[in-house]
């Protein structure tokens, strides 16, 4: 049984095609530019505004009744508590799925749309990128070529930042990352200070990890999630995309004698593309098939990718 299919009798999702989930945006309104979306998408992205209108015009407006029911359910739950002098907390919005697959530019754009309802929420965007151990502690441990795997992140730090989120703190901190030097930033951070809307990207946001027998509560990044989106595509496409953006690199960015990578511009095409196919094999599928697809189905929104890199299908949870 795959919950995925649709028609399927037993799954707790809906799912449209992106036409039939366009009709969903309603009257919501196109408040980007052209030029806008040229410069929040990432290199290989194809998505451009009749994406926006498609796919996330629908999404804006859904996460914009999710944040004001949520926003209902405190007013009711502090006279529920009668505590009138508690603070509201930010709607936290995760956002899943593999390398390549086209998370920053979802997480970059939905940003963008939110902050531009009627209300003006302030909207804040993090990646979990800040939050791997460094590169020094990675290599000390023998983990560099496990990157990206769940034990390549200091998980203490994520959901200490998270907590302090959810509990309405201010002037709260999260490490910053490079992928120019593919390193954690030393002593830099950027100041989470009580958004409305709390953007949380990451291809590791929706993972597990095995549960105590004794019933004693272990917390899970998710736990912290309002809603939860993971950015699917099939695997065959993913590895075309992975290696194509490896090789763009290797013109552009990789030519940097500063970049981590510098050494990959300086091989040939053929030697390149065998390191690019090495380093998907061997790291990233692994991560792909063991911890960020079995994710897929905790999230509460999927968007299916084709081919041509844009959305083909829409799954929503069902209430």
């Amino acid at each position: 049984m795959d919950q995925l299919v649709s028609g399927e009798k037993y799954s707790p999702y809906r799912i449209f095609t992106a036409e039939r989930w366009a009709e969903f945006r309603a009257d919501t309104p196109l408040t980007l530019t052209e030029d806008e979306v040229r410069r929040l998408r990432s290199l290989n992205d194809p998505v451009d505004l009749e994406e926006i209108r498609r796919v996330y015009l629908s999404m804006s407006r859904l996460l914009s009744a999710h944040v004001e029911a949520s926003q209902l359910l405190f007013n009711q739950r502090k006279v529920f508590f009668n505590s009138s002098g508690a603070v509201k907390t930010p709607f936290i919005i995760g956002i899943a799925g593999s390398v390549a697959v086209g998370k920053s530019t979802t997480a970059r754009v939905l940003k963008e749309l939110l902050a531009r309802w009627p209300s003006s929420p302030k909207v804040d965007l993090v990646t979990t990128d800040g939050f791997l151990y460094p590169n020094e502690v990675l290599r000390r441990e023998n983990l560099m070529e496990r990157k990206g795997f769940p034990e390549s992140y200091d998980i203490g730090a994520l959901l200490r930042f998270l907590s302090a989120i959810k509990a309405g703190l201010r002037n709260v901190r999260a490490p910053l990352y490079s992928h120019f030097t593919y390193d954690v930033l030393p002593g830099e951070f950027v100041t989470i200070d009580r958004p409305d809307i709390l953007i949380f990207e990451g291809i590791n946001v929706l993972q597990t990890r095995e549960l105590p027998q004794d019933g004693k509560a272990v917390p899970f990044v998710s736990d912290f999630f309002d809603f939860s989106i993971y950015i699917d595509a099939e695997e065959e496409l993913i590895h075309q995309w992975y290696v194509e953006r490896f090789m763009r690199l290797r013109e552009t960015a990789f030519r940097n004698p500063d970049s981590f990578f510098h050494r990959y511009s300086q091989l040939s095409a053929d030697a390149a593309l065998a390191i690019a196919e090495g380093l998907w094999h061997n790291i990233n599928l692994k991560n792909l098939k063991e911890n960020i697809l079995p994710t897929r189905p905790r999230a509460d929104l999927i968007l299916k990718k084709g081919a041509n890199h844009l959305v083909e299908e829409v799954a929503l949870r069902r209430l």
